[in-house]
């Protein structure tokens, strides 16, 4: 009679930090422990900062030794709760052992030498020629111009006459940026892509991290305030549209009624509703409270709209929103239907603006109403183009030339216009003639290396 083979013991596969171990981390932990925001003086950005210990002194990482590591401590749930991440459910069983047994592995580092760069406050991106510039806003008093960095958003005075700070972050990309209407904070929407989404929330006095939220796992977009400045909304790549309370981070609204990325949104005047824009070429409205989905406020008739929107922006003291995207025609659009739909209407349509060359990428009204603004590109050139919102007239083109222009801001007083794009340039324009007051460079960028690369 044969006998039975006896099994052969196999080896647990090799766990990889980068590709295993890091994702666990980025999407629960380095919202509280990053370089901006160093929960119990401890950081989890790198690898090298992931073994060292915090404030408690225990070795958070001993390689070979899962059971004296005070991180597997703190992530291992009694009766339910674990102590980590604070104030969320624990991790999943298979994260857990997932970083165990990277540990019991020796906790080996195999980040790329592309991937190693971190960036804080004491050690800021370098520029070795102007960086693509994709959002610029100005506070609520006029004085200060946030725009968009690598890693970063930059605080500009508005004037052009120096730097006023630099927010150093996780995201690669920084997508969006808005202040609230106090101008007290900052919510900044990006995101590292493929990899990370991140809403950041930045106290402008300190210029400190008051917190950021890991979520999905690419870029998100779109960032707006609650009139009353207690709620942000962003949009997300997964196709869905959250809203946070701005004092705490914590999420209470989700849906996820869009059939492709959401890229932008806006509350109505009274923040009980939320609008959301998208690359399904759809406009989609929403109420807060009960996080439910109300209304396509665009036709959803097949080919009645051409390629997705980009831009959304709310009418002042009017539940009307004026958006922009890939036909180059922007559009005003009540939010609240009047009548019941009918197949190929577009009822809610009040009127189109002419028609600008290429691409949309944002719209602006001036706070009385009576002036909207967008900003297009097409074969590398950009255009903002001034309208007489009463009229539908287009007013005047702003004075160039632009390269590629991708976002704008009014001043609060409905003087100046403030651009930016691909060129790394911050242009300033007088709203009422169209003619160039100020440009100058959003970033600092090193001459010496800058003359070789």
């Amino acid at each position: 009679m044969a006998l039975a083979e006896e099994p052969v013991a196999t080896a647990s596969p090799q766990v990889s930090y980068y590709r295993d171990v890091r994702p666990i981390v980025q999407a629960n932990c380095q919202g509280c422990h990053q370089p901006a925001k160093r929960g119990g003086d401890y950081s989890m950005i790198d690898h090298a900062h992931l073994l060292a210990s915090g404030e408690s002194g225990s070795a958070a990482i001993v390689p070979g030794k899962p059971t004296e590591s005070y991180l597997i401590e703190l992530i291992t749930p009694v009766d339910g709760q674990a102590e980590m991440p604070q104030g969320k459910a624990p991790l999943s069983e298979t994260d857990r052992q997932t970083i165990a047994r990277w540990i019991e592995q020796g906790a080996q580092d195999d980040t790329p030498k592309s991937a190693q760069a971190t960036y804080d406050a004491e050690h800021p991106p370098t520029y070795v020629r102007p960086p693509v510039l994709t959002s610029v806003a100005f506070s609520p008093d006029g004085e200060t111009l946030a725009v968009s960095g690598f890693h970063e958003v930059i605080l500009q005075k508005a004037d052009g006459s120096g730097m006023q700070g630099r927010l150093v972050g996780l995201s690669q990309r920084i997508e969006s940026t808005a202040f609230s209407p106090d101008g007290k904070q900052l919510a900044v929407a990006g995101g590292s892509p493929g990899r990370l989404g991140e809403l950041q929330m930045w106290n402008v006095g300190d210029q400190q991290l008051a917190y950021s939220i890991p979520v999905s796992y690419d870029s998100v977009y779109g960032v707006s305030w609650s009139p009353d400045g207690k709620l942000v909304a962003i949009g997300c790549s997964d196709n869905s549209v959250r809203g946070y309370e701005a004092a705490t981070g914590k999420q209470v609204f989700f849906n996820g009624a869009h059939d492709d990325w959401a890229l932008d949104t806006v509350f109505s005047k009274d923040g009980s509703h939320l609008v959301s824009v998208g690359r399904d070429m759809a406009v989609k409205l929403y109420e807060v409270k009960t996080q439910r989905f109300v209304d396509n406020v665009t036709s959803i008739t097949p080919g009645a709209l051409k390629g997705g929107i980009n831009a959304v922006a709310r009418y002042p003291g009017e539940d009307q929103v004026l958006i922009g995207g890939a036909d180059g025609i922007p559009k005003l659009y009540r939010l609240f239907r009047e009548k019941a739909r009918k197949i190929g209407d577009d009822f809610n349509k009040i009127k189109d603006f002419p028609e600008m060359p290429g691409r949309i990428y944002d719209v602006a009204l001036t706070t009385d109403a009576k002036i909207a603004v967008a900003c297009s590109s097409l074969d590398g050139a950009g255009f903002v183009h001034v309208f007489d919102v009463a009229s539908g007239t287009k007013l005047r083109e702003l004075e160039g030339p632009f390269q590629a222009i991708y976002s704008l801001s009014l001043s609060p007083d409905n003087k100046q216009i403030a651009s930016v794009g691909f060129d790394g340039q911050i242009f300033l324009h007088d709203l009422e003639t169209g003619k160039k007051i100020g440009q100058f460079a959003a970033v600092p960028v090193s001459p010496h290396t800058a003359s070789t690369n």
